[in-house]
């Protein structure tokens, strides 16, 4: 089946066409302050360059930093209102206690605690209470807010009470936007619910970005449907994404490793993914991004759910550059550098302007840069090469050398040899790697539960048939699903020979 994938980024919006395995087509256009015209613009370029060939595509696969930059910058977010099942428990540190104040005064509506929850061995704190939770309902409704999030202590583990409170609203509330904090996050009150915040946040933006999605395809005459890419380097549905956009937040950088992953044939390796303004550096563990099993901060909000280990370096081809001290970055002229760099005629001098003056690449003029000292030169490379050396051995899970995927744009920002890497691979079209990566679609299914009472190899073949369910609802071929990921902890402090099983399954989507 062909497929098209588009990623923007900070300076390019790119676009590729995969027929299977194999790039068929790939362009890189500037990325506009309008995001969906920059889309219409490499969707258009992309046409033009493999002609009827990408009109036959059946799926449009968009990675977006929309989402997460909502958040970041404090812009396009609806207020919420917040449910919390809980008393007598928890309540000393309330909804949003641990946001910015910024960003709590814009999203915070009303706050509302009531009886539930359970202990961490399954037992209810309280029962659920049906009358207050209507009541609670009812003032949800005479607000006029458009948008809730339902949280319970340890409702990953059990989540009866979280449903059972979104059906009451359901009732009261016709068609507003209700996220359950056991669909997206892990274990832990606060970041749990803090993601299901987040995403009630960004219920009204991923409404209108998807419909303008949706009208890009169009108006580019393809008759394909849409799907977006998640944080875990696979796919999902449009109408998915809208309901949890927080599942979107890193899908930049993992399209870029997927990318890698199918473009170098290497399962096992790091990827240093370098734009215009950041380097992005992750492991690839069985051609998908490795996890990360700790808190993640977004926006200054810490989280925890699923999302790509990747460490984010203020190095890129657009990165400033200051003489007299040196200094690299960390600001960028992003999407603006054929417009500022020197070697395009501009007045800012870029990294991009020294790797042109060193040889490393062949753009713009290299007339324009012949007066940078040597010194400046060697400066640049001598800091280029320690950030990357101490990026890439911070990223390492195990003593020794280890291949390295260089991806992106400004890839040519890296060096033939690193300490700590055996080699550094330079892909064909590893300038669109991220588009590359959007475009294998493959949809993926996970479950993270506790199974209490069941013995280990029952308990790993309940989640995964459980993961594969998942997978096959969301759209994936069941004849094409393969493990990825198995993680099983056994939990002593809980009866029953507890264990915590997660297993996540990817597979091909299903023919259109």
């Amino acid at each position: 089946m062909l497929r098209i994938g588009v990623d923007v980024g900070g300076t390019n919006t790119d676009a590729a066409l995969l027929d299977g395995d194999s790039v068929a087509a790939a362009v890189k256009t500037p990325t506009t302050a309008d995001v969906t015209t920059g889309i219409r613009a490499a969707l258009a370029a992309l046409i033009e360059n493999a002609g009827e060939q990408a009109r036959s595509a059946r799926a449009v696969v968009i990675g977006t930093t929309h989402f997460v930059n909502a958040v970041v910058e404090r812009k396009r977010l609806n207020r919420v209102s917040a449910v919390r099942l809980c008393l007598p428990a928890s309540h000393a540190l309330p909804p949003f206690v641990d946001w910015p104040a910024d960003l709590r005064e814009l999203v915070r509506q009303d706050v509302f605690l009531l009886p539930g929850g359970y202990e961490v061995d399954g037992r209810e704190i309280a029962p659920f209470d049906v009358r207050t939770m209507e009541d609670i309902a009812r003032r949800i409704a005479d607000s006029g807010v458009s948008a809730v999030a339902i949280s319970g202590v340890f409702s990953a583990l059990r989540n009866e009470q979280e449903r059972r409170a979104r059906e009451i609203i359901d009732r009261f509330c016709p068609g507003i936007q209700i996220t359950l904090s056991s669909e997206l996050g892990r274990t832990g009150l606060l970041e749990r619910e803090n993601v299901a915040l987040l995403n009630a946040s960004l219920f009204e933006l991923a409404r209108k970005t998807v419909a303008a999605f949706k009208d890009a395809i169009s108006g580019s005459g393809l008759d394909a449907q849409l799907f977006l890419t998640q944080n875990d380097g696979t796919v999902m549905r449009a109408d998915a994404a809208e309901q949890a956009p927080v599942l979107c937040f890193s899908s930049g950088p993992t399209n870029s490793m997927r990318g890698a992953a199918l473009l170098s044939g290497c399962s096992d390796a790091i990827v240093v993914d370098v734009g215009g303004t950041t380097s992005d550096i992750g492991m690839l563990v069985n051609g998908f991004p490795r996890n990360a099993n700790g808190v993640v901060e977004v926006g200054g909000v810490r989280t925890l759910f699923r999302m790509p280990d990747v460490l984010c370096l203020g190095l890129g081809g657009g990165s400033r550059i200051r003489t007299d001290p040196f200094r690299l970055g960390p600001d960028s002229v992003g999407y603006r550098l054929i417009e500022e760099a020197r070697v395009f005629g501009g007045d800012v001098l870029t990294a991009t302007d020294l790797a042109v003056a060193r040889g490393r690449i062949a753009i713009g003029d290299r007339a324009l840069v012949a007066d940078l000292p040597e010194q400046l030169l060697a400066e640049f490379e001598s800091e280029t090469r320690a950030m990357l050396e101490d990026g890439i051995e911070s990223m390492k899970t195990k003593a020794g050398d280890i291949p390295v995927i260089a991806v992106g744009g400004g890839a040519f920002l890296l060096p033939d040899r690193l300490a700590g890497v055996s080699e550094v691979l330079f892909v064909k079209h590893h300038d669109v790697a991220n588009a590359v990566g959007a475009a294998m679609a493959q949809i993926s299914g996970e479950v993270d539960r506790v199974f209490s009472g069941v013995e280990r190899d029952k308990a790993i073949h309940a989640a995964t048939e459980e993961a594969r369910d998942r997978a096959v609802l969301a759209g994936a071929d069941p004849q094409t699903l393969e493990t990825i990921d198995v993680e099983d902890l056994p939990l002593a402090y809980m009866p029953g020979g507890a264990r915590r099983v997660r297993v996540r399954v990817a597979g091909e989507l299903e023919a259109l």
